[in-house]
């Protein structure tokens, strides 16, 4: 379950580094560039509490 719940925040924070980057290169539109960002934020803070709270 935690490498389910790893897996899952990094591609979160991977939704909210790579459309900045794209944006910057003119590859991917402003619009999309937000709701990947939105997914992406929503992503890691849902599953990154789990993995990294002290045990």
């Amino acid at each position: 379950m935690r490498l389910v719940l790893k897996t899952a925040s990094m591609i979160g924070l991977a939704l909210t580094i790579v459309p900045a980057v794209m944006v910057a290169t003119h590859m991917l539109p402003w619009q999309t560039h937000a709701d990947l960002m939105a997914g992406g934020m929503v992503l890691w803070f849902v599953t990154a509490p789990f993995w990294m709270k002290k045990q």
